[in-house]
Formats: C-alpha cells, structure tokens, sequence
C-alpha cells in the first residue's frame, strides 16, 4: 500500500471545490514545495486572513463552518479556540499541532505532512493570526523521519518567504514554527500528555480544569489542534463557510471532507478524501475494492484500534460522527480496517490489549491494572487454558475501565474494541475456556460489579 493510493483514477477527479486537502497532490507521489504550492494557490487564504481579516473574523468563521476535530475526539475546532482568553496582556501564547500519529491503522496525517507540509504551515499560520498565538510546534511521532525532514524544510522555505517569522507579509505580526519529534509514546495523542512530553516532562496526562486554553505549555495558554483539522483551515477562510458546509452529504451532521481508508486484506487498502455521510459500504467496496479473493469480511473498525467493531451489515452506515454512533461506537479517525474470517478475535484482541496495556502511562489505577489483567486472561484463553467465569471478568474490566472511570480516555479507547467482540463473537471466547474448568465460577473469577 502507498501513501499516494487515493482509488481508481476513473472514480477519483480532484479539484479545489471538491477535494481541499488533496487537490494539489502530485501525482508521483513527490512533495509540493513553495513554488509549486503558490503556483496552486496556496498561503492565498493566508494573505487574505492578513489583509481583510480581524482576529475575530477567523474564529467566528471557523465556527461557523463546522470544523471539527479530526483527531478522533471531533470537538468543534470554533468553540476550541473561543476559549483562548482575550486579555490582550497575556501575550505569550502557543499553538500546538498534534502530529503523533499513534493511532495503530492510522496513517492520513503522515501523508499530509510528507507530501503537502505547506497546507499544514500555512493552516498554522491563520491559526495562529486568529489565536494571537507568537510561536507554534508541531509535535511529530518520532518513526515518522521523512515528515520531520520534509516539514524543516517546508519551515525554511516559508521562513525565507517571509511567511514565518517577524512582521509576516509587512503586518507586524510574528510568528515563529519549529519541528519537535517525540519519543514515541501513545498516550502523547492526548493533548495534556503531549505538553508535558513537550516540556520535556514525564508523558502523563494532566488534571482539566484547568485546561490548556487557560494553562498550557509553561503555564501559557494554549490550543492543541489536528493535523488535518489545520489543514482544513485554509479552504475554509479562502472559499467560505456556504461552500464548506455543501461538501457534505445529505444527512450528515459533519461538514466538509475527511480523509479515509481501509486497511486489511481488501484489493484496494488506501486512503482517500470523500465527502462526510458517504456510506462505509461505498467506501468499502468501490474505493477499496472489496476482499480480496479467497477472504470475506467478518468485521470491521470504523476509526483505529481504539474504535469498536461493527459487522458486515453495518456497512450502510454514513461515515461521520452521528452515523456511526448509530451503529454502536466511534468513527474516531475514519480510516478502517477489514478483518477477515481467518483472524481469530481471541488472538486479535489478545495483540491489541498487549499494546494498550504497554502504552498506558500508569498514572491511574483502573488502566494501569486493569489492562494487563484483561490480556492474562486473554492469553489463557487463546491457549484454551481459560477458566469459567473469565468471560464474564473480562466485560467487567470493560464497564471497569470505560468512560469516566479512569484518568483520561485512554482505557475506554482500549476495551471498546473488546466488548464488542465479546458481543458479537463470544462463541470464540468461550471456545478458550478449558474443558476441565469447574461448573462453578471460581470467587477470584466472579464478574466485577462497577459501584458495588
């Protein structure tokens, strides 16, 4: 699978009004550089937020096109940045651009960063004029080594352009933007999290309230945004709210365009932008192409492995927040994963615990226990050395560690996926269960009771 694979050339005609994220895509896959990014419009929105646009415009904007987050969380980007203090004393304050993409099955951020890193600088920079906002990081995942090369020298071309730094395009505002790779830590997804790791601190989510709007990177306040939400900044100050919003299908409740993919063993695994409300069943089917011969589909995840899993026939759901919350969990990130029905989902789930129990950072007892004791038991079982009643311990770490229960929404994100595979392929777990296993549910095995 590339990066570049964006469906059949016969299905797929970008254009600025229809694909603003990746209408200036090359075709060979090479990075747009500053030439070719002018030459395409690109900072035009920029120029126009400088010259006709107050601070205030570009937030009320911004609200009222809808954005949201696409990070997974989809809080409204608008009300996120209303919420930056407007005393004009408190004049240091940062931007912070979420770029650890960690999210396993997740990868539309990296592309964006390797192949279009001016959007994502120029998105910053109208960002940064609407939030009053000197200095700006871009917190990369560490693995991701081509990004941080191509993104330093997108910084230094726009910097020599005099498109970052002091007095941008002659208004007297600065700017500066700088690259910060991370160590490598899931829980650097959660904005607090990330901070800390920026402040070269222990990577532990942090109380809220207060929140990073009012105390953030050094006791500064602070707003925390996608890679692709800023991204979608630009299209939305240069072509309007009315245009963004008809970008939607009918019936969703989201507006604009989201980059989504499928990953597994489908004909066509990529990643595409397509219009908030299309069908999981059309992306499916026409962009990825189906199962690939010899396979059929036995599950899928609508958004990363911290996302629920939904059967074949909640493919007819729409792909966006509301439409997938129809159907029982989260879009989260939007890129999908087929499983197929050689994958046994004791084993499945067993790999996808280990990695949530691993990334947790410990702070909180549910998570902290609770994680490593679900991927026990779910070791056992997969060796069919499970005992009676682990079924039922396992849906109680579940209600246990949802949502709030724990610390931040790490747990929740990690067990969604395992009670849903309880309740749709429960056969499975019980299969582990040993034969010699007593009738009776042992007392250290009986299910816990959450408020008990």
């Amino acid at each position: 699978m590339t990066l570049t694979s964006f469906g059949p050339a016969n299905r797929i005609q970008r254009s600025p009004e229809t694909h603003p994220l990746t209408w200036r895509l090359r075709d060979d896959g090479e990075p747009v550089w500053l030439d070719e990014y002018q030459a395409k419009n690109g900072y035009a929105a920029a120029r126009k937020t400088f010259a006709d646009l107050s601070q205030d415009d570009i937030v009320q904007t911004v609200k009222d096109a809808g954005l949201k987050g696409r990070g997974g969380a989809g809080f409204p980007t608008g009300v996120k940045w209303g919420l930056m203090p407007k005393d004009e004393s408190m004049n240091i304050r940062y931007l912070l651009c979420n770029a650890d993409e960690m999210e396993p099955n997740t990868w539309k951020d990296r592309m964006l960063m390797e192949q279009l890193p001016h959007l994502l600088i120029e998105g910053m920079l109208i960002s940064a004029r609407a939030l009053k906002t000197y200095r700006g990081y871009i917190f990369l995942r560490g693995e991701y080594t081509t990004a941080a090369k191509h993104l330093n020298r997108a910084v230094e071309e726009a910097k020599a352009a005099g498109l970052l730094g002091k007095n941008i395009l002659g208004s007297g505002f600065d700017f500066e933007l700088f690259v910060h790779t991370g160590a490598g830590r899931y829980i650097c997804g959660e904005e607090t999290a990330l901070i800390n790791s920026l402040e070269g601190r222990r990577a532990n989510p942090r109380s809220k309230p207060p929140f990073p709007a009012a105390v953030g990177v050094w006791g500064k306040p602070t707003c925390v945004n996608n890679v692709e939400t800023l991204c979608n900044v630009p299209a939305i100050i240069g072509d309007g709210v009315e245009w963004y919003k008809s970008l939607a299908r009918e019936g969703s409740e989201d507006h604009g365009t989201k980059l989504m993919g499928f990953s597994g063993k489908v004909k066509n695994p990529g990643l595409w932008e397509l219009p908030f409300g299309v069908t999981a069943r059309e992306l499916f089917e026409d962009y990825a192409g189906g199962m690939r011969d010899g396979f059929k589909l036995k599950c899928w995840q609508p958004g990363g492995a911290g996302t629920g899993f939904l059967l074949p026939e909640h493919l007819d759901a729409q792909m966006y927040a509301g439409g997938i919350a129809k159907v029982g969990t989260r879009m989260g990130t939007g890129l999908a994963m087929a499983v197929d029905d050689s994958i046994n989902m004791v084993s499945l789930l067993r790999n996808m615990e280990e990695f949530f129990a691993r990334e947790s950072c410990g702070f909180c007892t549910p998570c902290r226990d609770g994680l490593p004791w679900s991927v026990k038991l779910l070791r056992a079982l997969e060796k069919g050395e499970g005992q009676a009643g682990d079924i039922e311990t396992l849906l109680g770490l579940v209600g246990f560690l949802g949502p709030g229960k724990t610390f931040c929404a790490h747990a929740p994100g990690a067990v969604e996926p395992l009670g849903s595979a309880i309740k749709y392929f429960r056969p499975e777990f019980e299969a582990g269960i040993a034969a010699t296993s007593a009738a009776v549910v042992p007392p250290l095995a009986r299910p816990i009771v959450v408020g008990a």
